[in-house]
């Protein structure tokens, strides 16, 4: 073969490896900026969630499905829902409980204040079976030891009690609460039966970190906390 044709037949190949060469890595590069964005959006949502994760409340939804028993943050329901969450608050300090609003129970839905977190909600019995139910108020996830100076307002129809981990030295619950955090990640428990048809409970829960605790101090600064309150039926006695 003529050198000149074998030459330009080696030129011709080699072009094409190269033009495929320049293809596989902006093809390798633009895959690897679409993982680091996937990364990175994973990530960011990691972190606000941990950072700044809202209250949660959630229903088993085979009884909402086949018993009617459903959640609104009004006492007039549009549809029925097994979740609901409470507005993210981005920060909050210390302030004393003192401090807080006397009308937390008369507003509904989500009504945060700078620092703390408010939500009221209804459970509703929206099926045509009287029944029974239990609700168990959970810690998530914790962060820094913030839960010791942490505390829970839950109002129950009306009726006001105030949450809190047991003292640190272990002795009881805290001047300012009305009973102490029922394990390391059980707020508390309730419970109602007969419930009937067209019933609707109001539940309102007010979160805060609580100034005059002992344990309120720098090194709970940064401090993660998730709460979620779940309710299911059970059968009646």
């Amino acid at each position: 073969m003529d050198d000149k044709i074998k030459d330009a037949i080696e030129l011709k190949r080699t072009s094409k490896e190269i033009k495929r060469h320049v293809i596989l890595m902006r093809v390798l590069a633009l895959l690897v900026i679409i993982l680091i964005l996937v990364v990175a959006i994973a990530y960011a949502i990691s972190y606000f969630y941990d950072r700044f994760g809202s209250f949660t409340v959630k229903l088993n939804k085979y009884d909402m499905v086949k018993q009617g028993l459903t959640l609104s943050e009004t006492p007039d329901y549009f549809r029925q829902t097994s979740v609901l969450n409470a507005d993210i608050i981005y920060d909050i300090t210390n302030i004393s409980g003192e401090d807080l609003p006397d009308n937390l129970d008369m507003v509904n839905g989500c009504h945060n204040g700078e620092n703390y977190i408010a939500y009221t909600f209804y459970l509703i019995n929206s099926g045509d079976s009287t029944i029974s139910y239990e609700g168990e108020m959970d810690i998530e996830n914790v962060t820094k030891g913030i839960d010791e100076a942490v505390r829970i307002a839950l109002y129950e129809n009306g009726d006001k009690k105030i949450y809190g981990k047991t003292k640190s030295d272990g002795k009881g619950k805290e001047k300012d609460c009305d009973d102490e955090f029922l394990s390391s990640n059980i707020v508390m428990k309730t419970s109602k039966e007969k419930f009937k048809p067209n019933d609707k409970d109001k539940f309102t829960v007010v979160i805060w970190l609580e100034g005059n605790d002992p344990d309120c101090v720098d090194d709970i600064i940064g401090g993660t906390l998730k709460l979620s309150m779940t309710f299911k039926i059970v059968p009646t006695t």
